[in-house]
């Protein structure tokens, strides 16, 4: 697969996409984009940057937002919460954005929400972040319905890492973990869920990101003579870490996160070394949205959709720039409530791509309500702004990820309820 264009030379082409008068909007309207292009997670960070810069580029070419092109300013975060609430800050104060999507890690997303996005009044949209603490902070009130997210929370992950080791026969499971709001909240998480499934953890290691080595904990994860290896990482550190643990004598049964679902991890450990490996990520729905925005992608890049987080942030940036254009003025609390009003049930369904933004377009100047499906299929937020989604298991064949299993959002539902129960 050919790589992805950069997320600049596709902002400054969708920039340029739009031709005619705008109206009395201010153009153009910024779009601003707090992601980790460089760093442990730039591999992962860049490629989901570029499939949002995709979606402002095709719906430039649907018209823009209010007669005005969109343009898609991204102040890379690193992986690092610092430097992402700085960035955040430059693209409110300065760029003077009313949204802003991302970040990617919930350890960066948190403080950027708590410290600019909540007391701007600028709404966030994370394509991945999915720490429960959200959650917690939305029954607060502390969000202010600002936060919303287009991938499901821990919750379904460590319900499916759980199932995942038990449904492979595994007994014996130690886990490493990033240590992160995410990494520590996911790892609680399927301790609790293996156990009810009648697994056993060995021991549970957390790990600091950005090292050059981690052989102290991957020692301390093989006490136990564990026959499995939950492995909670990004691309770069959880490479390193497998390498290490598979030369210390540590099983090739492993499990890992959703965002192990990368090419760029299979190529730094050798997909030679991971016949055994297991994973689940998000799914999308059977629908043709999903095949339409997959079909899009393949056009655009000259390969697939495979990977985290790419689905979730083209619906991110679609639903912020609907909200927009439906919203009579471009403010935060506008966006806010636009993008329920865009999601909600009983609206004429709109679709990706041009021809779908077009539509939808349409509709909203007709004064007539309309629904958003895309590429995650018919998103629908809760009150918390969050977003179930169903899921799939999948295993290497070759240098290829491919799907093993699928469970619709019922079916997740279902597996979260009995764990619950139990």
């Amino acid at each position: 697969m050919r790589r992805l264009m950069t997320a600049g030379a596709l902002a400054l082409g969708a920039t340029f996409a739009i031709s005619g008068a705008a109206s009395a909007q201010d153009c153009p309207v910024k779009l601003g984009a707090i992601l980790p292009v460089s760093g442990p997670m730039g591999q992962v960070g860049e490629r989901i940057s570029n499939t949002g810069a995709f979606a402002v580029k095709l719906f430039n070419e649907a018209g823009g937002v209010k007669g005005c092109p969109v343009e898609y300013v991204l102040r890379d975060t690193q992986g690092q919460s610092a430097i992402g609430v700085d960035a955040a800050k430059s693209l409110v104060d300065l760029e003077g954005v009313a949204a802003l999507i991302g970040a990617v890690s919930s350890g960066v997303s948190l403080p950027v929400l708590t410290s600019v996005a909540v007391p701007s009044k600028v709404v966030q949209v994370s394509c991945c972040s999915s720490s429960e603490s959200f959650t917690a902070l939305a029954e607060e009130g502390k969000t202010e319905g600002y936060w919303f997210r287009t991938y499901a929370t821990n919750r379904s992950q460590s319900a499916m890492g759980a199932k995942l080791t038990v449904d492979s026969g595994f007994k014996k499971t130690a886990v490493i973990y990033v240590n992160t709001d995410f990494g520590v909240g996911l790892a609680k998480r399927f301790e609790q869920d293996i156990a009810k499934l009648g697994g056993t953890i060995t021991s549970s290691v957390a790990y600091n990101e950005s090292q050059q080595s981690y052989r102290a904990e991957v020692t301390k994860a093989l006490e136990g003579e564990p026959d499995s290896l939950f492995l909670i990482a990004f691309p770069v550190d959880g490479a390193t870490i497998t390498r290490e643990w598979l030369a210390l004598g540590g099983t090739d049964n492993l499990i890992v996160n959703n965002s192990l679902r990368s090419s760029d991890y299979f190529e730094a450990v050798g997909s030679q070394y991971l016949t055994n490996l297991v994973g689940y990520d998000s799914a999308q729905p059977r629908l043709a949205s999903v095949d339409t925005f997959n079909e899009l992608f393949e056009a655009e890049f000259g390969g697939p959709p495979d990977g985290p987080g790419l689905h979730s942030v083209f619906d991110a940036v679609n639903v912020v720039l609907l909200a927009m254009e439906a919203s009579d003025e471009i403010t935060g609390d506008n966006i806010r409530e636009g993008i329920r009003a865009v999601t909600a049930d009983g609206g004429t369904e709109v679709y990706p791509g041009v021809e779908g933004i077009q539509r939808a377009k349409e509709l909203i100047a007709a004064g007539e309500a309309i629904r958003y499906v895309g590429a995650t299929g018919a998103l629908q937020f809760d009150q918390n702004g969050d977003v179930q989604a169903p899921k799939m298991t999948w295993k290497l064949d070759g240098d290829e990820n491919v799907e093993t299993g699928y469970l619709s959002t019922e079916d997740v539902a279902e597996l979260i309820k009995m764990l619950d129960a139990n």
